[in-house]
């Protein structure tokens, strides 16, 4: 389907993202505050980590990981029940601490959790590291068809999307946009973000007017939306049109994702201000450092990308990349080494070569999967 079909068809409605914004806060808050109250109250810390994945994954708040990780740790002093070790599970894996999560996972099942909870963190786990990935598909298409909702079609389709299979990822994806039946607009936002990343990233020949076109739905949807913002500014940027990147980027800048700084720095050096993008390459490497000291497997993969690219350190990103396809071996992840890896080493047969010039200064951008 073109970008031109497309924008013609009418999108489900929703409350508007800013309002859903402050009513996440507000909830994420009382969810804390009832957690004080009684640690074991049913429910209570599953609801703390539903709203705190939401702020991370949309709102570039990746403090929320932090505050995450300290309710797996204070619910399992408290509670010795499946719930809390489902918890830790679903915190492990949120941060990318795989093998933490399958240890957590295995408990909870020898203490008696629910067998379909079981089911949904293992899958989750095996997809996201590349396991027995035809398992998975189908057990995601027998979840997927007996229930028909979002949220288990949107692990489909990005199944799919995995196994190159991209027409039915797409069509796995807009079922989940037309099923939706409620009004919050984070679903929504998510599903139009994966078609971006879709078509913009993972088929072969990319389409930037379909997905900046998606990329814009995920805003309109959610504006607050850090992911959605950054990937659609790339695309400006691509076309040479910097001071619409810098419009998308600026919002953003208050979040404590780093590749908001780390895109705005190639903006601004498209723009010529190299003072000011030096500025905001040393802020986005400080916070990389900072997330790789307390979350290094949710974030070597980005980072290896920001290091093999404006970071300009292809040994550190080689490193990090390594460490990524170490933690999840996936098709993607084992790509990026192999791309790092070869960078590093065009990089240093260049450094010896008598036609380099000292001091030469080199910014390129690698099309790096992540």
């Amino acid at each position: 389907m073109t970008a031109t079909v497309e924008a013609n068809r009418r999108l489900p409605l929703a409350t508007h993202g800013e309002i859903a914004a402050i009513n996440l806060e507000s909830a994420r808050r009382r969810a804390w505050a009832r957690f004080a109250q009684d640690e074991r109250r049913p429910g209570v810390a599953e609801t703390i980590v539903d709203h705190e994945r939401l702020a991370a994954q949309f709102l570039g708040d990746l403090d929320a990981l932090d505050r995450l990780e300290a309710l797996a740790s204070q619910f399992a002093r408290v509670d010795d029940s499946s719930r809390a070790a489902l918890v830790q599970a679903e915190v492990a894996s949120t941060v990318h601490r795989f093998a933490d999560a399958r240890s957590h996972i295995a408990r909870a099942a020898l203490i008696g959790a629910p067998r379909e909870a079981i089911e949904r963190q293992t899958l989750a786990i095996d997809q996201a590291c590349g396991v027995e990935l035809d398992a998975v598909l189908a057990a995601r298409r027998r979840i997927a068809t007996k229930s028909g909702r979002l949220e288990d079609l949107v692990p489909l389709g990005a199944m799919l999307a995995d196994l190159e299979r991209f027409a039915e990822a797409d069509a796995a994806y807009r079922q989940a946009l037309y099923s939706y039946d409620d009004v919050s607009p984070f679903p929504f936002a998510w599903v139009c973000f994966q078609l971006g990343v879709l078509w913009g990233e993972l088929v072969p020949v990319p389409d930037p007017k379909l997905a900046a076109l998606w990329y814009r739905r995920a805003i309109a949807y959610v504006p607050g939306y850090v992911k959605a913002r950054v990937h659609l500014a790339e695309i400006c940027a691509s076309q040479d049109r910097t001071g619409d990147a810098a419009a998308l980027l600026l919002p953003a800048l208050s979040s404590r994702d780093p590749e908001v700084r780390w895109r705005l720095a190639d903006v601004l050096i498209a723009q010529g201000r190299f003072d000011e993008a030096e500025t905001q390459l040393a802020a986005a490497r400080s916070g990389f450092e900072d997330l790789l000291q307390r979350h290094l497997l949710a974030f070597a993969d980005h980072a290896a990308e920001f290091y093999a690219g404006s970071g300009d350190d292809r040994q550190r990103a080689l490193e990090l990349a390594r460490v990524n396809a170490a933690n999840r071996p996936t098709r993607r992840a084992l790509k990026q080494v192999q791309t790092i890896a070869a960078c590093a080493d065009e990089a240093a047969a260049a450094a010896t070569s008598p036609t380099n010039l000292p001091g030469e200064v080199r910014r390129e951008r690698h099309d790096l999967l992540y």
